[in-house]
């Protein structure tokens, strides 16, 4: 009889234990299909209220140009009348950025306004074929596109180190010709002291980038502009381990290439941590204050409408 009740113990335990494991396992799969259902939801955004309101009241004129546009104006890069600018938030950037727009990306489904709006300061829009000559400035410029010698932003630090121990091997060379002088004993005086501090300094420049490059358009239209000879010779940096939210996801493409706003948000955040060094505490999260408003009425809206 003892023994009786000892096994019907046990079982008794291990099917609660199983049952405990079953909810544990259960409640795991829901907070990663929450998160798979909006990878989203953590960013740390500003209000969305103004956005809301301006749904509700429907599309409204540009302030520049008059034509009728819901929350922005693509042409202009302005908020409309019914989104105020003052409750817009401006995020502000660690460097400089150029957007190429392709002459027939359509300027409504580009995501390129979005940098625009909420970096003003930092954000310039060109459209191909009127570029800026980046020949003067290349060693502290990188275009944000893959390709054979593409590099990861991680290792931007080393090969911007390597750059300039060539160019200092490189202005050594040109004494070679020089006539061999007698070696005397050195001896350091402040002049040399500052010269030292301002080659450490200039180093320190020349490891940090100044701006980036990010060319907006579908991929199939990418060739003409990424073969232009402006463009050559700039270091290519890669993103390959972010996957697109975009929900104009271009057919047959992977699921890494990203929409322009989503390379240059995970660009951002990338090089805050690896060349920066400094911790990310979603400083450059309000850039996709548009996109991530615009993905979840897209996604809720499908929802609605039983579509996955």
């Amino acid at each position: 009889m003892s023994l009786n009740s000892s096994t019907f113990l046990n079982q008794e335990s291990h099917q609660k234990l199983k049952r405990n494991f079953e909810c544990l396992k259960n409640s795991q799969q829901q907070t990663t299909s929450s998160l798979q259902d909006n990878p989203l939801q953590n960013l740390q955004l500003a209000s969305w209220e103004v956005l809301e309101k301006a749904q509700k009241s429907g599309r409204s004129k540009c302030p520049r140009c008059g034509s009728s546009r819901m929350f922005y104006c693509y042409s202009c890069y302005v908020p409309v009348e019914t989104v105020p600018t003052k409750e817009i938030p401006v995020v502000k950037l660690p460097l400089k950025i150029d957007i190429i727009k392709h002459p027939n990306e359509t300027d409504g489904k580009s995501t390129a306004v979005h940098a625009k709006l909420l970096a003003p300061e930092d954000v310039t829009i060109y459209t191909y074929p009127c570029i800026p000559d980046y020949e003067e400035k290349r060693h502290e410029i990188a275009l944000i596109f893959p390709g054979p010698n593409s590099i990861l932003v991680k290792d931007i630090i080393l090969h911007l180190e390597k750059n300039v121990e060539k160019n200092i091997s490189c202005g050594n060379d040109d004494d070679s010709s020089a006539e061999p002088f007698l070696k005397k004993a050195k001896i350091e005086t402040k002049e040399d002291q500052n010269l030292s501090e301002y080659k450490s300094n200039s180093r320190s420049e020349d490891t940090v980038l100044k701006k980036v490059i990010f060319i907006d358009s579908t991929w199939n239209q990418t060739n003409k502009i990424i073969t232009d000879e402006r463009l050559q010779g700039l270091l290519q940096i890669e993103l390959k381990t972010r996957k697109t939210c975009f929900w104009r996801h271009q057919k047959g493409k992977p699921d890494t290439y990203l929409s322009t706003i989503e390379a240059i948000y995970y660009f951002l955040v990338d090089y805050h941590q690896e060349v920066l060094k400094e911790s990310y505490k979603g400083q450059y999260d309000n850039l996709l204050f548009f996109f991530s408003f615009m993905y979840t009425l897209i996604k809720n809206a499908k929802n609605s409408a039983g579509k996955e």
